[in-house]
């Protein structure tokens, strides 16, 4: 029986992911305040976003692969320092940009190339987090665990905003709360270096022993993805391998709808309220919050609560966002758009974890590494088009990308209750054939 992943090793962890969200999220919640002080188009916000997840969703499978050949310790390692890095050159480039110095075309391709190198090097700590858990814990206890560290950002994006308004500070402005994530980053980078094992290429099944001898899920054959027995490397797992492939289709999705309608909130603030820019920066704060608080309700009560399986995540999750989303493209004032968004983090609280346990539960333990990279992939792969598709939209119509994402989540609903692997219980091991 494979022994319970540590509490400390977990803590560590989480506040790996907790940091990166943390800052990642203060950025998005400064953006829209910045692009409007600077007098910037808003679809160019889009475009820093876009050029990391170009990268990002190239580099994650990579780093995936790396991480069961060389140690996820290590891969984590170089996620934090591609974090730092990238949130301080960022920082840099906003307070001379927001002082003048600047001309708006420089500004956007610096920024744009720090967003890069958090792209390239930043994607790092996701797959090898989530494979360090997922090669530690029970299938029993997976999808509890994994949600548990999807928390981790969503935590992160409570704290994010909340905290980015107390670091607006005289003389770096808007670009304070980088500099103060990129500091916490280091400290954080820090502490994993002395405090967190060394971990084991690959944990034996938690039944036989073996990885090669778990069976695959449905009867999909177990070899569709196997260790070259030439060189030793890892698996390579395709997203067209039929064993997660409705998943990674549904968390695609997913996950392009919520970066559609969470890249158009901050702007939706600003002219409902009709404030300065960054007078309007505590208010889209405190919606961000709301979104990420009720996510944190599902994450840390609701699936445990409820024993609830992958299949039941992705349908109570899309049910739950496209209502959300529904009421938010149709929010009259601030308040019913705090209520909206907090109904649309809910949902998004629960098919993040599904759409992520229910790939590792499909596939065998020495492929761990590989699937969290490919659902690492289709998240940052979330940014590329869909901020530049929502801003756009809501140059159109203000409700324009909040429906758009709401009509895809109930095409998500239908989706999840028809597809047959969608609706299997993983967390059974299917009897070896």
């Amino acid at each position: 029986m494979r022994p319970a992943l540590p509490r400390a090793e977990f803590t560590l962890i989480f506040l790996v992911l907790l940091v990166v969200a943390a800052g990642n999220t203060a950025l998005q919640s400064v953006l829209p305040a910045l692009g409007r002080a600077l007098h910037l188009p808003d679809i160019a916000v889009a475009v820093f976003f876009s050029l990391s997840a170009i990268v990002w969703t190239w580099s994650a499978p990579y780093w995936a692969r790396r991480s069961d050949t060389q140690g996820r310790k290590r891969v984590i390692l170089v996620g934090l320092t591609g974090f730092v890095v990238a949130t301080l050159v960022g920082a840099v480039v906003m307070a001379v940009g927001l002082h003048g110095l600047l001309a708006p075309t420089l500004f956007i391709v610096l920024l744009a190339v720090a967003r890069g190198v958090f792209g390239l090097f930043g994607s790092a700590t996701m797959p090898a987090s989530q494979a360090y858990v997922a090669a530690r814990t029970s299938r029993h206890d997976r999808t509890a665990a994994l949600a548990q560290l999807a928390s981790a950002f969503g935590l992160g994006t409570i704290l994010g905003p909340a905290l980015a308004p107390f670091f607006v500070l005289p003389g770096v402005r808007l670009a304070g709360p980088l500099f103060v994530f990129a500091a916490v980053g280091l400290i954080v980078l820090l502490i994993v270096r002395a405090r967190l094992p060394d971990d084991s290429q690959r944990a034996p099944d938690d039944a036989t022993g073996s990885p090669a001898a778990m069976p695959s899920i449905g009867g999909a054959p177990s070899g569709a993805s196997e260790v070259n027995a030439a060189d030793g490397s890892p698996p390579r797992l395709s997203w067209r391998d039929p064993r997660i492939r409705p998943w990674i289709v549904f968390g695609a999705l997913s996950a392009n709808a919520q970066a559609a309608s969470s890249q158009s909130l901050g702007f939706l603030v600003i002219d409902r309220m009709h404030m300065d820019p960054e007078a309007a920066q505590r208010f889209i704060g405190i919606a961000l919050m709301a979104g990420a608080a009720a996510a944190l309700l599902a994450q840390w009560g609701l699936i445990n609560t409820f024993d609830m399986k992958p299949r039941d995540l992705i349908r109570w999750g899309a049910a739950f966002s496209a209502a959300g989303l529904g009421l938010l493209a149709f929010a009259p004032d601030y308040h019913a758009i705090v209520v909206a968004y907090g109904l649309t983090g809910l949902g998004f609280g629960f098919t993040r974890p599904g759409y992520t346990a229910g790939p590792s539960l499909s596939v065998r333990p020495d492929e761990q590494g590989a699937v969290a990279g490919a659902v690492t992939a289709i998240n940052g792969g979330a940014f590329i088009f869909a901020p530049a598709i929502g801003i756009g939209l809501y140059q159109i119509g203000p409700h324009a990308p909040f429906l758009l994402s709401g009509i895809i989540m109930l095409g998500l609903l239908w989706f999840a209750r028809t597809s047959t692997r969608l609706s299997a219980n993983l967390d059974v091991r299917p009897a070896a054939s």
